[in-house]
């Protein structure tokens, strides 16, 4: 009889839960990244801002540039923002999907032992039957051998019966 692991439907469906775990946790960190990007393509449109302004000639432009600049900066706070209130869920995350990987490798140790009780069962009660064939091949083999010593005393009998 192969090994059946009794709690099999429960391994598999923690293991199906930390899939589903790992993929919210790859979303997560896809949103990390892109709050990242964003704050990239912010920081690089407040440089060329900065270098736009330098290079105005026309001093009236001035005021909206400072403008824009204080706008990008603001942006920028709240892209950063935006980006820890990310970050925070991507731990928090990441720490579910390592309590499912826990949950997980706790039962497929289980499992393990499980399976190597069940081994040892196996190999004891495959000695048993060896040790149960042993002893009836020895017993078998007495009487055949008792039964060879009574045919040879019966012959020797019967030789010393007709000798006399």
């Amino acid at each position: 009889m192969p090994f059946r692991y009794r709690l099999q439907k429960v391994l598999d469906f923690r293991i199906r839960k930390k899939e589903e775990q790992l993929l919210v946790v790859q979303k997560a960190q896809q949103a990390v990244y892109e709050a990242e990007q964003r704050i990239r393509e912010n920081e690089l449109e407040i440089q060329q801002t900065i270098q736009n302004k330098r290079n105005e000639k026309d001093f009236r432009m001035m005021e909206y540039y400072d403008k824009y600049l204080h706008h990008l900066w603001d942006k920028a706070e709240a892209l950063e923002a935006e980006k820890q209130r990310l970050q925070a869920i991507l731990d928090e995350e990441k720490q579910k999907l390592i309590k499912l990987e826990q949950a997980v490798k706790v039962l497929e140790k289980h499992k393990e032992k499980q399976k190597e009780a069940y081994l040892e069962e196996e190999k004891a009660i495959e000695l048993r039957q060896f040790s149960e064939i042993g002893v009836q091949r020895f017993f078998i083999q007495s009487r055949e051998k008792e039964e060879e010593e009574q045919e040879q005393l019966l012959s020797r009998e019967e030789l010393d019966y007709m000798e006399e």
